[in-house]
């Protein structure tokens, strides 16, 4: 079973996180810019993720909101730099932080056999910023997404016609 690798090297402004899959290229990439299967797996389990905007083309910007059991809403947004089926880089921020930004670059690689590997490289605006993530539970926020991910994944490919 794949396993979600987070790194964040004391001291330093970014966090790394890494997972393989057992789904191809097309298929990884189409879920990371599909607003209808993004809001199925972005966003801790305890929230129902609704993207609002998400034009995923240089310039275009982005809006997810999530909200609890009790109603209380999270709204993230951000613009996208470059979108390929290898890398999306965009900007995230946290609309109740504002100005604390910070840069993604996600790499879809084609491991070949059907598997692909993303990298998440998160790159905040001071250590500060990241350390404050890190301790507000974002560990756990990004694992259990990537486990929906998998789970989206599998079920896309058994409902795809064979290649």
């Amino acid at each position: 079973m794949a396993e979600t690798s987070i790194t964040a090297e004391p001291g330093k402004q970014d966090i790394v996180i890494s997972r393989e899959f057992d789904a191809p290229q097309d298929l990884v990439f189409k879920a990371c810019t599909d607003p209808g299967l993004v809001s199925q797996w972005w966003g801790p389990k305890s929230v129902t993720t609704t993207v609002e905007k998400m034009d995923t083309r240089p310039g275009g910007t982005w809006r997810v909101v999530q909200r609890d059991a009790g109603g209380n809403e999270y709204a993230f947004h951000g613009v996208y730099h470059e979108v390929t089926p290898e890398r999306i880089v965009d900007t995230i921020e946290y609309e109740t932080m504002p100005g604390h930004v910070l840069l993604e670059t996600e790499t879809i690689e084609d491991l070949g056999g059907g598997r692909t590997k993303v990298t998440d490289h998160l790159v905040f605006q001071s250590v500060d910023d990241r350390d404050g993530m890190l301790q507000s539970g974002m560990e756990e926020e990004m694992t259990g997404p990537m486990e929906r991910l998998a789970g989206l994944l599998q079920s896309l490919k058994q409902a795809a016609p064979a290649r």
